[in-house]
């Protein structure tokens, strides 16, 4: 008879941490996806999939973030690429003919910067509850300093970062 037993995480048993992110130079879709393993909680061992064992992640420099592909010269944005003109976002209003179709070129020179990102995060967690409670431990920021300094935030570990 065996006697070992396997451990599930519940809401009591979780001690959520608080990282700090540079976004500045980093590429959006590789460090959505480390921030989407942060909030879901896949870094750590008491994994679970239907409790939300994820940390706070804080992002600064979000303005700073560059997409991959070939780098072009732009006046506002130091690095700027070719797939900037390229990657669009859609929002839909409900009524006839409400597609708008937005540039992340765009995004950016309209200071919404934070939107890019939180919008490759949103698309990496889980379509449901769940992860819309974990897209609330998100915070963005799109210049250096941020509001989270009484949390004693940690600068992300190496291993975490892409």
């Amino acid at each position: 008879m065996s006697t070992t037993k396997s451990f599930m995480a519940n809401a009591k048993t979780v001690n959520p941490e608080w990282f700090v992110v540079d976004a500045d130079n980093l590429i959006v879709g590789r460090l959505a996806a480390q921030i989407a393993t942060i909030l879901m909680g896949k870094h750590k061992p008491t994994y679970t999939p239907h409790v939300d064992t994820g940390d706070y992640v804080i992002v600064v420099n979000c303005d700073k973030v560059k997409f991959s592909g070939k780098q072009l010269a732009h006046g506002s944005h130091p690095y700027f690429s070719e797939k900037m003109l390229r990657k669009s976002y859609a929002t839909y209003s409900g009524y006839p003919s409400g597609l708008k179709v937005v540039t992340a070129e765009k995004k950016l020179e309209r200071g919404q910067s934070t939107q890019v990102l939180s919008e490759a995060v949103r698309r990496m967690l889980p379509k449901n509850k769940l992860g819309r409670q974990m897209l609330k431990k998100l915070k963005l920021y799109a210049g250096p300093t941020h509001d989270h300094q009484s949390q004693q935030p940690q600068d992300m570990p190496a291993h975490l970062l892409p």
